[in-house]
């Protein structure tokens, strides 16, 4: 279970929390979990998502249970350093979107004070550790590895399989695109679509 940081008051540094796992696997509702708490405590609060998940909605970040928070949606990482001046808390949905420069992003924020809260992709859909979300893992303070249930399996999932037939890096999607394997479900998923 994450608890809050408890260390000295006076020291001006923020840090890094990075909540990451396959798709299902409840990453963005604990993302809103920690950001409506933040909001609850008075805090000043401010949301990202990359401008291209248009999924559930153009500005919301909401989750696959239709939990949602009011978020900026910005073209580039780079957005987010001008927009976050000012605040305590910055999350940050879907991170593996973004280039590399959220990495630099977030390690600023956290050094001028400010906790930064991030949620994303670990691994994409050929299994590989996806976009900025490695440097991201290296670099926080806190990690929080979440998992979904394997579709086929009933096991822990924690690889987002893609029954589309797209070769594309990106492609947003649900259940329809995607689901979630444990590891046996989805090396044997792997075999059997490269022998179709």
């Amino acid at each position: 279970m994450f608890l809050e940081n408890t260390v000295n008051q006076e020291e001006q540094f923020g840090w890094i929390e990075v909540i990451c796992g396959s798709m299902f696997s409840g990453k963005t509702e604990e993302l809103i979990r920690r950001l409506k708490r933040a909001q609850f405590a008075k805090q000043k609060v401010e949301i990202f998502k990359p401008a291209i998940d248009t999924r559930y909605d153009d500005e919301m970040v909401v989750s696959h249970n239709k939990n949602e928070i009011r978020s900026t949606p910005v073209p580039a990482a780079e957005n987010i350093r001008i927009l976050a001046q000012g605040c305590d808390v910055v999350g940050i949905d879907e991170a593996q979107f973004f280039d590399d420069e959220i990495i630099a992003i977030c390690n600023d924020l956290a050094n001028s004070g400010i906790r930064v809260i991030v949620a994303g992709l670990d691994m994409d859909f050929k299994g590989n550790p996806f976009g900025p979300m490695p440097a991201l893992m290296a670099t926080a303070e806190y990690v929080t590895k979440v998992h979904a249930v394997c579709t086929r399996t009933g096991n822990l999932a924690h690889y987002s399989y893609r029954k589309a037939a797209s070769e594309n890096l990106v492609l947003l999607g649900e259940t329809d695109e995607y689901e979630p394997l444990s590891r046996a479900a989805y090396y044997k998923a792997m075999r059997e679509s490269k022998e179709e």
